[in-house]
């Protein structure tokens, strides 16, 4: 009776009232008759008003000051964040002296069996080749400092995420107070992360590492709670039922249950870790990350290519055998893995590598690509990037998009007065969810205002939404047609697996070499970055439209295009509103890496502050890209009411 009465005011509106949005828009529409005319006459127009700005660069330079001058003796560094730096660059020295003192035919033959073990003689051949081709390249060494470092912190990020999953997948307080911080550090680009650990910890290896913990953990506390949650009722009740303890339950039968989850867990930690820890050579990571940043910082294409291609086949590498594993042992059947006859004959490859003398990469193997790589770069440049009859060139692309696309959107982005971006973001966040988003969202914008980067955050959101209208562009289009055409879904599949393993910093190597640097090349990269996920889940969300419900608009004679207006897209806008809100996180994150290749505002900042040791600049642009990726969640992610039920 109460839903009834309830429900009654609302039936008595007109049609085109009852839908929640409109009342939504009604009441924006008076709020907005109400606010803007005040707006106007207390501030007029213009940027961000110098009166609510607070100047955070003498705090935060006394901090820096202080932890800078603190390090040797204060008891914090010393007894506690001291020990964790040291344990952090004996643990990763010792694994590369490992790497090393087993040569390239150790660490091969060691990754081509355990390869083959968890999936077999095609993947260890392709591993084995993909080891071969890191020191064909003169990348060797390189590739073994960034696999050391990898080792160390996948085993960090895994013991964190997994005892964070632990309490969460255990615990209903502990998941809903670690849900919001999980999701907002899975929003963040990973620049963000970068700052933080440096202040702390300084340029080098051990802030790489536990900024690589910081990025990576996230995923494995999502799954390996999601795993021990969802684990089968029955299952555990039969076992409660045989007088078992709760560890007992959960060593026998919830972890066994949740083991799909946790190598998941395992196959995305392993992916994050090895994109951030390609992005911290930025601060002394070193490894392949440092190769590419060096030659992206004088522009040499062929360098930045050499040391891109090893990162991009260690990714795959790591990628398939961790996804085999999981597969293989997801399913019921399957010998079990002899690890000791594995490292047995590693090791015993490896002992012959010294002792024949070749525990070193041989110099007479190495092909230099840099060369002939640069000469090509030099070809495109004198041949393509303008003057090209009838099309231009990239370069002059390039310049039309910047002058027809981003400029005008970041000025007039920028001329808009403060306070009507702050109302128009209020009220997007509101009509896609709940007034808790709104407010989240407005609180953000402002905290951009307020920390007195309101110009460089408008000129970085331009960016991303001339590449997120890019982006869902050609991603919805390829997307479509992925799921009307098997064909051209099974040719995209192994396009979209490679292009999603690679990391963020590779994606900026073609870029310059097509279009030079400066602000469209980073949108550029952006674009290439998140397509794969918007394609994807675009093309799986129409697949899974309901086949009852096709069938019945073809029995009503509707065309195709009838059907993919009225059936299959409508029915699949949760998954359409998934990939807008995975493109535009994706889109920003690759727009602030940009700022490496002159994309400018808050990525340059970034770049700048750890560059120079300006922290306060480097850490206020940190924490306004920290606000704007919450700002465009906030707006492109709907409440799970709304995405279920619509609008």
């Amino acid at each position: 009776m109460a839903t009834a009465t309830a429900g009654a005011p609302r039936a008595a509106l007109p049609g085109p009232l009852r839908h929640r949005a409109v009342g939504k828009l009604l009441l924006l529409a008076a709020a907005a008759a109400v606010l803007v005319p005040l707006a106007a006459a207390r501030w007029g127009s213009g940027g961000w008003p110098a009166a609510l700005t607070v100047d955070l660069s003498a705090p935060l330079g006394r901090a820096s000051d202080w932890i800078i001058d603190n390090r040797d003796s204060h008891p914090l560094f010393l007894y506690f964040l001291g020990h964790v730096s040291n344990a952090v660059v004996v643990s990763v020295r010792a694994v590369y002296l490992l790497l090393l003192g087993a040569g390239w035919a150790g660490v091969t033959a060691l990754g081509a069996l355990v390869a083959w073990r968890v999936a077999g003689m095609r993947l260890a051949l392709g591993t084995a080749a993909g080891f071969l081709a890191c020191g064909v390249l003169g990348m060797w060494v390189p590739t073994m400092q960034t696999l050391a470092l990898m080792v160390v912190a996948v085993a960090a990020s895994v013991a964190v995420g997994a005892l964070l999953g632990l309490a969460a997948g255990l615990s209903g307080r502990m998941d809903r107070v670690l849900r919001p911080v999980l999701d907002t550090m899975q929003v963040l680009p990973a620049f963000a992360y970068l700052l933080p650990v440096v202040l702390v910890f300084g340029i080098g290896v051990p802030a790489a590492v536990l900024a690589t913990v910081v990025y990576a953990a996230p995923p494995m506390a999502r799954l390996t709670a999601l795993g021990l949650r969802g684990a089968d009722p029955e299952v555990l009740e039969a076992v409660e039922s045989l007088g078992t303890t709760a560890r007992q339950r959960l060593l026998t039968a919830r972890i066994p249950l949740a083991r799909k989850e946790l190598l998941l867990g395992l196959n995305q930690t392993i992916m994050m870790a090895l994109s951030m820890a390609v992005i911290a050579s930025v601060i002394g990571a070193g490894g392949l990350g440092d190769r590419v940043y060096q030659a992206l910082a004088s522009v040499d294409v062929g360098a930045a290519l050499a040391a891109g291609i090893p990162i991009v086949l260690l990714a795959v590498v790591l990628d398939r055998v961790t996804g085999a594993a999981g597969e293989r042992l997801g399913t019921a059947g399957g010998r079990p893995v002899t690890w000791l006859y594995v490292l047995a004959a590693a090791v015993a490859v490896a002992v012959a590598g010294r002792l024949l003398g070749r525990s070193d990469w041989p110099g007479s193997w190495v092909a230099d690509i840099a060369g002939p790589v640069n000469r090509a770069v030099g070809w495109i440049t004198a041949h393509l990037h303008s003057g090209v009859p009838y099309v231009g060139g990239t370069a002059d692309w390039a310049a039309g998009f910047t002058t027809w696309v981003l400029d005008p959107v970041r000025d007039g982005l920028q001329g808009l007065p403060w306070w009507s971006v702050l109302l128009a973001v209020a009220a997007l966040a509101w009509l896609v969810g709940t007034w808790r988003t709104a407010l989240t969202a407005t609180l953000a914008l402002a905290a951009i205002g307020v920390l007195g980067v309101w110009k460089p955050s408008l000129d970085t959101l331009s960016q991303v939404l001339a590449a997120v209208a890019v982006t869902l562009v050609t991603g919805l289009a390829i997307g479509v047609v992925a799921a009307r055409s098997d064909r051209c879904e099974r040719l995209l599949r192994p396009v979209l697996d490679v292009l999603q393993t690679m990391p963020q910093f590779v994606y900026l190597i073609p870029v310059v070499a097509l279009f030079g640097v400066g602000r469209a090349p980073a949108v550029a990269a952006a674009v290439v970055y998140a397509l794969p996920a918007v394609v994807r889940i675009t093309a799986q969300g129409l697949r899974q439209v309901d086949p009852a419900a096709l069938e019945s608009a073809r029995s009503l004679g509707a065309t195709g295009g009838q059907q993919l207006r009225q059936i299959q897209l409508p029915l699949a806008r949760p998954a359409l509103l998934l990939a807008v809100n995975q493109g535009v996180v994706l889109v920003l994150a690759v727009v602030i890496i940009g700022g490496l290749v002159g994309g400018g505002a808050l990525g340059y900042d970034v770049v700048y502050g750890l560059a120079q040791g300006d922290l306060a600049t480097g850490l206020v642009a940190g924490a306004a890209i920290v606000c704007l990726g919450l700002v465009l969640d906030r707006v492109t992610q709907p409440t799970g009411r709304r995405a279920g039920k619509g609008a």
